[in-house]
């Protein structure tokens, strides 16, 4: 079995962020394999089956993603080798995409959950270029704006490139 994570924050109020690309582009895989999403109380998070693989958006807001990522793994008894998460990233070109194995969290605090909760860093990354801050915005400010109407449908088209 394959767990496919996509990390965001959970809420109406998030769900157009730059933070909250994994979310967007798992909900556009889902849509394209016609795979309906179910909440799983029992990890925090909404889980999409196909075949042997889960597509999982954890419910815990990204700074706690490992607590959801953990509960999954060990249910399921899979190996953090075949965990792979899409996140943001701002030190890629909008939608540059970049997959990585093994490697730390580079600031990201959800990664950092994970890394934290697993005790290991032994699994997939596909790090997704999100912009960087223009104008003296802060990083946070920035991950937390909305993608441009233009920009979200290019979020969306994503989804062919990550698995």
């Amino acid at each position: 079995m394959k767990i496919v994570v996509g990390l965001g924050n959970p809420g109406e109020k998030y769900e157009k962020h730059r933070h909250n690309v994994g979310f967007l582009v798992l909900d556009s895989l889902a849509r394209a394999q016609g795979l309906d999403w179910k909440l799983e109380k029992k990890f925090n998070a909404y889980v999409a089956r196909h075949n042997d693989t889960l597509l999982v958006k954890p419910q815990t807001f990204m700074n706690n993603s490992g607590e959801s990522v953990s509960a999954i793994l060990n249910f399921y008894k899979v190996d953090a080798e075949d965990l792979t998460v899409v996140h943001d990233d701002l030190d890629l070109p909008l939608f540059e995409i970049k997959r990585q194995f093994g490697v730390g969290a580079a600031g990201h605090h959800g990664i950092e959950s994970i890394i934290g909760k697993l005790g290991t860093k032994e699994f997939w990354r596909v790090r997704i270029g999100v912009g960087r801050p223009v104008n003296g915005q802060s990083p946070e400010d920035f991950v937390l704006s909305n993608f441009s109407g233009e920009e979200l449908e290019g979020a969306s088209a994503l989804s062919v490139k990550i698995l």
